[in-house]
């Protein structure tokens, strides 16, 4: 059986060898950052586009860089090559190291930086073609959620409510108006109009976000970035939800009650292929 190869902190090793400090301030205050790549046919996806939101996080919570792009890159490629699967999700997570356990941030601490591989489970063929079922709540993170950082408690215990309902994500408000899924950024159609909550502290901006609204503008689909209201949603006729490894994913159903007529939209269908076209023509492009 293949062992996960990981990367710590400039070594490769097998998975079951890694160890962390127990005063990593990753551990005791969920002090870092992460980012997730979704890899297609051995070829990172939006790789440059991935660090970039990695930089705006790191920055959002002054942790200095401690790697180039080009040695991301380079680290990046190598976990690949070392893992088995075409079809690959890679993991990064950087904290800010190891000190003694105090608020304040340690001086001189060396960041603790981790890469893994995981298979990457993209929609079934059934979720792409019925849609899922989704359940919403209140927003009640914290206000800086543009920052994909390992603190990740308040997504969980969303994620986990959506689980215990049997729905597939959790669609949330707040203060009346869409934010985001605990691991999803949403989309809502009414009138065959296309609506995007803009990006701000309270989503996080995804990288499969920034590609439905590029098709969007590419094929001139109609389309509005602005705040979405509670009762919008509620009343759409199209819902999606996205992220790197859900694509493009249809909400057909929402506490219980249809989305539309229950079924994936005209306005899903067209931009889930031109999704999968856009997909297979960047890897191509990177062969």
């Amino acid at each position: 059986m293949a062992t996960d190869i990981i990367y710590l902190n400039g070594e490769f090793m097998p998975l079951e060898e890694a160890r962390i400090p127990v005063l990593d301030r990753g551990f005791i205050f969920g002090d870092g950052v992460y980012e997730v790549v979704p890899v297609y046919s051995r070829h990172p996806f939006r790789l440059p586009e991935h660090l970039r939101r990695l930089q705006h996080s790191l920055d959002g919570i002054r942790l200095a860089k401690p790697l180039t792009d080009a040695e991301w890159t380079v680290l990046t490629h190598d976990i690949v090559a070392r893992n088995p699967g075409d079809d690959q999700s890679i993991y990064f997570q950087v904290t800010r190291g190891v000190a003694r356990r105090a608020h304040e941030f340690p001086q001189g601490a060396k960041p603790t930086v981790f890469m893994m591989s995981s298979p990457l489970v993209t929609p079934a063929r059934e979720q792409v073609e019925n849609g899922v079922a989704c359940i919403t709540a209140t927003d009640f993170r914290w206000l800086k959620c543009d920052l994909k950082s390992v603190s990740l408690l308040g997504n969980c215990l969303l994620k986990q409510t959506a689980v215990d309902a049997g729905a597939a994500e959790v669609v949330m408000f707040r203060d009346g108006y869409l934010t985001e899924a605990s691991a999803s950024n949403v989309f809502a159609v009414r009138n065959g109009i296309l609506l995007a909550p803009p990006k701000n502290h309270l989503i996080l901006p995804g990288i499969t976000y920034d590609v439905v609204l590029e098709l969007a503008g590419a094929n001139k689909l109609p389309l509005e970035v602005r705040e979405i209201s509670e009762h919008e949603v509620r009343t759409a006729h199209e819902i999606w939800i996205t992220s790197s490894t859900k694509e493009v994913l249809a909400v057909t159903t929402l506490d219980g009650r249809a989305v539309g007529d229950g079924k994936p939209g005209a306005v899903f269908r067209r931009i889930h292929a031109l999704y999968q076209d856009f997909k297979q023509t960047v890897m191509r492009r990177a062969a």
